[in-house]
């Protein structure tokens, strides 16, 4: 079986990480995409997707998870047309995980079943709430894997994000 999740990770995070782990335990494959592709530099979306793509893989590569593939996805802004946009891009699949009613909604419309994953401490682990603790200097690097507090390390995100925080009129 084989089984798509669909997420921003803007950054990947101990509730995703927990929810694909789950998910891989229970099929062959998982096909993990990665949302809003085009989307970096920004405050929601601080991340690149060639970024995301090194935090997910690093950590369920150090839970010794193997059995998935990474799939960037941008967005067309057409709900009509999207989930033909993801099955394009990826192999067939035999079930959608997600909590986003609308992407529930577009994968039944097409005749997919779809599971609501458990949410895992959702009110802590969510990408607003670790950017929030970026940007006010608190503890984020607990909510995430140590692959992904590697990466952003790596790649300066903490300043990235304080400087995508600062205006033209500062």
């Amino acid at each position: 079986m084989r089984a798509l999740y669909i997420g921003r990770f803007q950054p990947y995070h101990l509730g995703h990480h927990f929810v694909i782990k789950e998910i891989a335990s229970n099929v062959d494959e998982v096909i993990i995409c990665i949302g809003s592709a085009q989307r970096s530099h920004e405050l929601e979306n601080p991340f690149t997707a060639g970024e995301r793509y090194l935090m997910i893989s690093k950590s369920l590569r150090d839970d010794g998870i193997s059995n998935f593939y990474i799939v960037p996805i941008l967005d067309v802004n057409w709900n009509a047309v999207w989930v033909s946009h993801v099955e394009s891009l990826v192999p067939p699949v035999d079930v959608v995980f997600t909590n986003n009613p609308l992407i529930e909604r577009l994968f039944e419309e097409r005749g997919y079943e779809v599971h609501a994953p458990l949410l895992f401490n959702r009110k802590e682990y969510s990408g607003s709430e670790i950017r929030r603790r970026m940007l006010n200097n608190e503890n984020w690097a607990v909510l995430v894997p140590d692959a992904v507090t590697e990466v952003i390390k790596e790649i300066d995100g903490l300043r990235r994000i304080e400087n995508l925080r600062r205006s033209d009129t500062e």
